[in-house]
């Protein structure tokens, strides 16, 4: 069990000065928050929400249940979304034998981490989580306390640059061997005026040949299913007006994320069915067509 100052934030015993909560003052903003503001929604703790977790607050709650109300099987969603990252982890870990993974809005610790499920194949593969949340800060560093080839960094993926100079990311990868870059459920929380295309193009660029990206996004079939695009109109909405972030994209949208690295079968589909095993049920409700995921190797 993971005893960190955050236990005591999320059961809202926490005395303010000691939580880190944001006093309102203005800050530059190049400068990341290491303040925890439990009147403002976090993706993260939303996600951890409808994971069945304990790290959210009641404004996370609030909107999961506004998201409910549109989609509510968007807890299956999630999970299938958690289903994919553990299915193509071990595929990186085993198949393509990478040893350096790179999960950038990596989310709060939950079962099935990626530095569990690569380090029980090779022990020896070095992990990086990267977020911009303050908890998700708190609780990584007590989960890894003694794990020496883990660790977690507090940046932001819109600043590319900042982020892949890290000097503690630079501590564990080493970008001139392969490396499996982990974009699970976060571009699709950048707009489209902070050019998520351009910032997947810096990262990708910035990874040597044998390399991998895996990455899932929130989905909009447009036409072939009109009953789901609506849905995800209705999400995107509800997203935009409380959490300033949200997009539901195309299919060619998200496959541009890739660019000529080469996808692996079956390409990119519904995160539920991503290399899933036969013998387990999929969770096919409307959110099934608005997840989509896939991993690609760089030639």
């Amino acid at each position: 069990m993971i005893t960190t100052e955050c236990d005591e934030a999320r059961d809202g015993t926490m005395a303010d000065e000691d939580r880190n909560v944001d006093d309102g003052r203005a800050r530059p903003e190049t400068e990341l928050s290491t303040r925890i503001d439990p009147t403002k929604p976090s993706i993260s703790r939303v996600y951890d929400y409808f994971l069945g977790g304990k790290d959210n607050f009641a404004i996370d709650r609030q909107v999961g249940e506004l998201t409910l109300k549109i989609a509510p099987d968007a807890p299956a969603a999630g999970r299938a979304n958690r289903g994919f990252l553990k299915r193509a982890v071990h595929y990186l870990a085993t198949e393509a034998g990478i040893r350096q993974f790179l999960d950038i809005g990596s989310g709060l610790p939950t079962q099935g981490n990626v530095h569990e499920i690569a380090q029980r194949v090779a022990p020896d593969a070095r992990v990086v989580y990267v977020d911009n949340d303050p908890i998700v800060l708190a609780h990584g560093r007590a989960l890894l306390a003694r794990n020496g080839s883990t660790t977690v960094v507090q940046a932001d993926l819109r600043r590319p640059e900042e982020l892949l100079s890290h000097p503690d990311i630079r501590a564990l990868i080493d970008f001139d061997q392969p490396v499996a870059l982990l974009l699970f459920a976060i571009l699709h929380h950048l707009n489209d005026h902070e050019d998520p295309g351009g910032i997947a193009a810096r990262l990708r660029a910035a990874l040597p040949d044998g390399s991998y990206l895996a990455l899932s996004h929130f989905h909009n079939p447009g036409d072939k299913l009109p009953e789901v695009s609506a849905q995800a109109y209705s999400a995107e909405k509800l997203f935009n007006e409380h959490l300033g972030t949200g997009r539901w994209r195309t299919r060619e949208e998200i496959l541009a994320y890739f660019g000529d690295f080469e996808l692996v079968e079956p390409g990119l589909v519904p995160v539920a069915a991503w290399r899933a095993d036969p013998d387990e049920p999929v969770e096919q409700g409307i959110t099934y067509h608005t997840f989509v995921g896939g991993v690609a190797r760089k030639p």
